[in-house]
């Protein structure tokens, strides 16, 4: 299982959100730069980078920001973040990016998103965001009728690369939060699954282990409030799991 280091940039400096609430950021004292070195130098092999202002259309404009830690960084780096257009993600490809993130463009413009996987394939990778079992868009701010696992079904039939599927209810800390959903996009969606905002503890990348199907997690804040380092979260993703024996 691939861990992917989140580094979440909003008006140029590392944050990571509340619940998702755009205007109430948790600011981090060093460069987004920084944080990518930083991740490299203690083991990461991917780095999942998102432009907030951009999911919002507006703001800082982050470009240089993400185009910096692309450049100065020798492992690939998954680009998420308002991508919305073919020539928008083609800009980011010939920068440098390895994957291009598509949320709600995704879910809105089916046309899009079969172009953009038939002109990159293997390079383009759906990000599904969720509360209480209902997909969410446009930054977490506008509820569909539709559930995570109904789009997702879909989705994998247009050629891409791997779901990425976050369960807002367990980042945000809700009390009846449960992995039941990811468990059942594990199961049931024929292309890899990575965990989004699931992640808290060790335990939790040893759940996600047990999955079937799960590529990754994504993890952010558990590593940027130092609550996991990165080389302890290798170390687990990097175990086998147990398998029961038959007597």
């Amino acid at each position: 299982m691939v861990i992917y280091p989140d580094i979440e940039i909003q008006n140029g400096r590392c944050v990571n959100l509340r619940r998702g609430h755009m205007q109430d950021p948790i600011v981090y004292d060093i460069s987004p730069l920084e944080v990518a070195q930083q991740f490299v130098a203690q083991g990461a092999q991917v780095l999942h980078v998102v432009d907030l202002d951009n999911v919002m259309r507006g703001g800082h404009d982050n470009n240089q920001a993400v185009l910096e830690i692309i450049q100065q960084v020798d492992v690939p780096v998954q680009v998420g973040g308002g991508i919305r257009t073919l020539e928008g993600a083609r800009w980011w490809f010939e920068q440098g990016a390895a994957r291009v993130v598509i949320g709600t463009a995704a879910i809105e413009d089916r046309h899009f998103l079969h172009e953009l996987c038939s002109h990159y394939p293997d390079q383009v990778v759906v990000s599904i965001d969720a509360r209480q079992n209902k997909v969410m868009c446009h930054g977490w701010t506008q509820e569909t009728i539709y559930t995570p696992l109904a789009i997702a079904k879909d989705l994998q039939h247009h050629g891409v690369a791997a779901i990425i599927y976050t369960d807002i209810d367990l980042d945000a800390d809700h009390p009846e939060a449960t992995f039941a959903i990811t468990t059942q996009m594990a199961n049931q969606l024929a292309i890899p699954v990575i965990s989004s905002g699931a992640v808290k503890s060790l335990n939790d990348i040893s759940t996600l282990q047990l999955l079937p199907n799960i590529a990754g997690a994504i993890i952010g804040r558990a590593f940027m409030n130092g609550t996991l380092t990165l080389a302890d979260a290798l170390h687990v993703s990097r175990q086998t799991p147990p398998q029961a024996e038959f007597l």
